[in-house]
């Protein structure tokens, strides 16, 4: 089977599971029974839970015990800071904690997440009138007491006494932030603007002001989205979630925001939203040629008040994040979208468009050249594994990474530096072919399904576009095909892997399983959504999985989130980690000393004042992370001046005092420097800018320098 059609045929082939299960495939005429809300949210439940246990890589058994997980998950997903329910509001809902895994066997109606929802609603309501009340006087900041402001570490409150003092630390805490920052900008202007020296008193409330509207569109917000459709997303997504991380339910309009992402492209109007201080969303900039900018009516700065599909009535985004509007924004190709702005002089405006596609294209791979004394090296910037499957002309990573090699080594390059970090995974598919760029041919990545039946995926092309001195950028959130990838260069000694402690810890495949019926051809959406579903594991070729443990690079670079806890293995619901037998490859004769010049940059890392001071932060940061938190201004400010001097210098020390010599290749210099979408210029260059300061990439460069020479010396000696 050609592997380019195999990831369309599985969405295919399991695109019937959810209408076996709900008899959903009929012809749908007039005369077919309309159900009530619960009756489908019902069926759709049961379909996924029947999904989980049949085709799920690991699934875990619904019984009591996972029902159990589910109720407590839930609560705390709905608070998470445990200052809304009370213990007898949980004891209340106790009742139902045995009785969630018969709701999604469909043996006993949906009960619990509208019970839940109904005591969140309430309690909602009293906490907002809590905060409220608190505000209107004045805090106390020499009284000597500390504040838990860590759900995890806390009980639910035994009554609303106990609630209101939560909530009395948690505000005065807020409120002591933006009071201590009122104050240093005061500070800061002082003697040059009467106008703002204001008295403690009068920043004080201020303070408090600013707070209030903070917390008033926060909660705002949740009652505005607290509907029952997103509690049943919620819900189902808490189930999920413990099967494993990576198994998502994705409500229509969420699977196509996921595939999107998936693509690089989308159907909207072609303009970047932001979100203010006040709430207001405004646009940021718009593209060249879109359907915003072709309106010639919006510009930047507008902001957006309503937006209305087609001719329905209009929907009032005051309130919604920037992410909730965008969700109305975007559609399929060809539809109306009327959106009301407010314009800088107040008057009101409704301009129409019709959506067009939208090119994202600054997730695609990028590429420049870095010159280092008399070598010139070529990097290359990749922040996802995407693939458009749904167009023949679609972007895929693995031909864009070909063409901009195909750039470089136009340029007469020495080595390349290929940099994945933050880089979240995508197809698999692509990174086979990927990794196929940099070897003659051979197993890649070896995948084992739930009935422990292995499979290797491989490259069978014997041609190689680059075979010159390589170096792979990872870091924590490196993760899934990113973690394939450097696996397979490690395994093979291709290259050199360098960067934090270990990568993200992924190793599950996924796909998505459509749910019901299509309804729209353009965006993907289908009539209940999508289940993206954990169905396989993946392990090196070496037998290893990287599930849990991730890739631990050659060479190590103090990292300064490396005391953050957002690793695979720090989620309790993650897969176990295992081995199967490694895969039949050859690795590559290396034409330089690997082991000599791993040596040589862990001495050279170990001496670098500047690694040496992150390394020394992050250590000092993941000790005092978990700590209750200062209310007495004279604690708060010393603990948050070693607090942020630590960051500050953290940043400071990680940008180089003077930028590498960093140019986009020659084809690309008009494209990024005299783009008429200036916006887009802008973006590219923002980046040059941070890519050229960046001491990482610096150290990097150094490496390479040491690969190159001792691979020029050891063609001499042969």
């Amino acid at each position: 089977m050609n592997k380019k059609v195999w990831p369309l045929l599985v969405i295919l082939l399991f695109g019937a599971i959810f209408w076996a299960f709900t008899g959903t495939g009929g012809s749908g005429g007039t005369g077919a029974k309309v159900e009530d809300q619960y009756a489908k949210q019902q069926k759709l439940l049961s379909a996924i839970g029947s999904i989980l246990e049949q085709k799920h890589f690991s699934p875990k058994a619904i019984d009591d015990v996972f029902s159990k997980e589910v109720y407590k998950k839930y609560l705390t997903n709905l608070d998470p800071d445990k200052n809304l329910f009370l213990q007898s509001d949980i004891e209340a809902l106790n009742k139902y904690a045995t009785a969630i895994d018969d709701e999604i066997m469909g043996k006993t109606p949906i009960q619990f997440y509208p019970a839940a929802g109904a005591v969140y609603t309430k309690r909602l309501e009293e906490a907002i009138a809590i905060y409220k009340e608190l505000l209107t006087k004045p805090f106390d900041f020499t009284i000597n007491e500390t504040a838990q402001l860590d759900g995890d570490k806390l009980d639910y409150p035994a009554d609303e006494a106990a609630r209101k003092e939560v909530w009395r630390k948690r505000v005065k805490f807020l409120t002591l932030e933006r009071f201590t920052d009122l104050q240093q900008q005061r500070d800061k202007s002082a003697g040059k603007d009467t106008a703002v020296n204001k008295t403690d008193a009068q920043l004080e409330q201020e303070a408090r002001t600013k707070l209030g509207a903070a917390l008033d569109r926060n909660y705002n917000r949740l009652k505005l989205l607290f509907t029952p459709a997103e509690q049943f997303n919620s819900f189902v997504n808490t189930i999920t979630d413990l099967m494993d991380p990576h198994t998502q339910y994705f409500a229509p309009v969420e699977k196509r925001g996921f595939s999107e992402e998936m693509s690089g492209r989308f159907y909207g109007i072609g303009a970047q939203l932001t979100q203010g201080d006040d709430g207001a969303i405004k646009i940021a900039s718009l593209i060249t040629g879109s359907p915003a900018w072709k309106s010639k009516q919006i510009q930047v700065n507008d902001e957006i008040v309503k937006v209305a599909q087609g001719s329905e009535t209009p929907v009032d985004v005051a309130g919604y994040a920037v992410t909730d509007a965008v969700k109305l924004i975007r559609g399929a190709k060809g539809t109306e979208v009327r959106i009301t702005f407010k314009k800088a002089d107040g008057t009101i405006q409704i301009v129409s468009m019709i959506r067009d596609e939208i090119v994202q294209d600054e997730t695609f791979a990028r590429s420049s050249i870095i010159k280092s004394g008399d070598k010139k090296i070529g990097y290359i910037f990749l922040p996802e594994f995407y693939a458009d499957f749904d167009r023949a002309d679609g972007n895929r990573c693995s031909a864009d990474v070909a063409k901009e090699l195909e750039k470089l080594k136009k340029e007469n390059i020495d080595g390349v530096i290929l940099d994945l970090r933050n880089n979240g995974g995508g197809s698999l598919y692509e990174v086979v072919q990927m990794v196929g760029l940099f070897i003659k041919d051979g197993p890649v990545v070896q995948v084992k399904d739930r009935g422990g039946n292995p499979n290797t995926l491989s490259d069978t092309d014997p041609s190689v576009l680059y075979d010159g001195p390589l170096t792979v950028m990872v870091n924590e959130l490196s993760a899934s095909a990113s973690e394939i990838f450097a696996a397979a260069i490690q395994d093979y000694k291709r290259g050199i892997i360098v960067g934090s402690t270990s990568t993200y810890g992924k190793g599950t495949v996924q796909k998505q399983l459509p749910l019901g019926k299509p309804l729209d051809v353009f965006s993907g959406e289908t009539e209940y959504g999508a289940l993206k579903l954990t169905f396989e594991k993946f392990y090196r070729i070496n037998g290893g999985s990287t599930q849990l443990k991730g890739v631990t690079p050659d060479i190590i670079i103090p990292d300064t989130y490396e005391y953050l806890k957002f690793r695979e293995k720090d989620n309790t619901s993650a897969l176990s980690w295992d081995q199967i037998p490694e895969a039949n490859y050859n690795s590559e004769k290396a034409g330089a000393n690997f082991p000599e010049i791993e040596k040589k940059a862990t001495e050279r890392i170990k001496n670098n004042q500047a690694f040496s001071i992150i390394k020394n932060n992050t250590d000092w940061l993941s000790k005092n992370i978990d700590r209750d938190y200062y209310l007495n201004i004279d604690a708060y400010k010393k603990e948050q001046s070693l607090i942020k001097g630590t960051v500050k210098q953290n940043d400071a020390v990680s940008k180089l005092t003077k930028p590498s010599d960093m140019q986009p290749p020659s084809v690309d210099k008009n494209k990024f420097f005299n783009n008429p979408d200036k916006a887009k210029g802008d973006r590219y260059q923002q980046w040059l800018k941070s890519a050229q300061s960046d001491i990482y990439i610096n150290e990097t460069v150094n490496i390479m320098n040491d690969l190159m020479t001792a691979e020029n010396v050891n063609t001499v000696k042969q």
